[in-house]
């Protein structure tokens, strides 16, 4: 019984706690929203050349697979050789593109982060809370306090 760990407020306190919903942030707030449009202008063309890629390849492949039988094995080969430094090419600009994108994501994620522990802490702090977690497996809804972080990160504070 001695190790039993001794409870953090006595019967007549009471411990106040919080909760904020990390992936409703990166959803729905204003600064996360504006990150995503901004992420999504900053990579729509480099996306756009991508698809164009992409359907070249697709049709040299096509066409290779519809005329390789009447095709003088030269010309095959020849194609065959274009497909794959084709196919090469989109594999590598790909994963570049997903790599940057990640790596945009990330930076946009941390910014969002920041401000948001911020103010978690401001709230934290004004209304007197002892306690606020974040990515619980199963939380009360009545412990939930995201709106209102959600409401400050949206007045900028």
């Amino acid at each position: 019984m001695a190790s039993l760990p001794v409870p953090y407020a006595s019967a007549s306190e009471t411990l106040k706690i919080g909760y904020v919903n990390t992936q409703r942030i990166f959803r729905d707030a204003p600064t996360a929203v504006k990150a995503a449009k901004k992420i999504e202008t900053e990579f729509s063309k480099r996306d756009q050349d991508l698809q164009r890629l992409a359907k070249q390849v697709q049709a040299l492949q096509e066409s290779l697979e519809k005329n390789a039988v009447t095709m003088a094995e030269t010309e095959r080969r020849s194609k065959e050789k274009d497909l794959n430094e084709l196919s090469r090419e989109f594999q590598r600009k790909q994963r570049e593109f997903r790599e940057d994108l990640n790596l945009r994501q990330n930076e946009e994620n941390a910014a969002i982060i920041e401000k948001a522990n911020k103010a978690i802490k401001q709230l934290a702090e004004s209304e007197k809370y002892d306690l606020i977690v974040q990515d619980v497996v199963w939380v009360s809804p009545k412990l939930d306090v995201t709106d209102k972080i959600i409401k400050a990160l949206s007045e900028g504070k």
